[in-house]
């Protein structure tokens, strides 16, 4: 299972909000690069680098940023936040992401979502699934739609997506566990499908739970930045 530690940025700092809230904001660092090396120094080859001003504008805002940590470090980066046209999708590919995260475009736009898939390769994307009560959320988990999480993933496993990390609303940034129960379900049905946990991740049980089940990822913010979990309690899963 691989680590992928988190970092939000608003206004070109390191922040982490609670349950998408932007009201509930909190700086971690204004220094996104310091975050991103020592994330590297520790072993750790992957991270989520998420524009949560792309994710609020529609656009993608903090391209410098990931230009930055993707010329300054060896991370394999996914980048996502305000993805929505492909002058969007060339601008993050030309500042060095290795994949573009995809969460609302595909659930209001699957044309044009599909039409990635074919021209970039599918597995040039990491498709994000935002769900409260199994069903999925978007823009910025502002709104929640009827699409149902399983029918979601299966018209995109169809189309070759090979990567997918799920965020349950209701446990993300409030550190009371993430869903398992959800992910259990998730990769009983899809047992193919490279899947990521995402969220309420709050210390290193509950990373050994998600190896446990099946997870072939897992994606880890506010227990790093509130230090309930370690750079070094990481490394035993390197």
């Amino acid at each position: 299972m691989i680590i992928i530690p988190a970092i939000d940025i608003i206004d070109g700092k390191c922040v982490r909000l609670t349950q998408g809230d932007y009201a509930q904001k909190k700086i971690y660092n204004e220094q996104p690069l310091e975050v991103a090396k020592m994330f590297e120094d520790a072993g750790l080859q992957r991270l989520h680098l998420v524009d949560l001003d792309g994710a609020k504008a529609g656009a993608v805002k903090n391209w410098k940023v990931l230009e930055t940590i993707a010329s300054k470090t060896k991370l394999t980066i996914d980048f996502g936040g305000g993805i929505k046209t492909n002058l969007d999708v060339d601008i993050v590919f030309n500042s060095g992401a290795a994949l573009a995260t995809v969460g609302s475009i595909a659930v209001k736009d699957k044309a044009t979502f599909v039409n990635w898939l074919q021209q970039y390769g599918a597995d040039k994307f990491l498709l994000g699934a935002d769900v409260k009560d199994e069903k999925i959320a978007v823009g910025g988990w502002l709104e929640t739609t009827d699409v149902w999480i399983y029918d979601f993933i299966e018209s995109y496993v169809q189309q070759g997506v090979q990567q997918i990390f799920c965020t349950d609303v209701n446990k993300d940034g409030k550190l009371e566990g993430p869903s398992n129960e959800l992910y259990k379900n998730i990769i009983a049905k899809f047992p193919e499908l490279n899947f990521i946990a995402s969220g309420g991740v709050s210390c290193v049980e509950d990373l050994e739970v998600l190896q446990e089940i099946g997870c072939s990822g897992v994606i880890v913010g506010k227990a790093i930045y509130e230090n309930r979990i370690s750079i070094s309690d990481l490394k035993s899963f390197i």
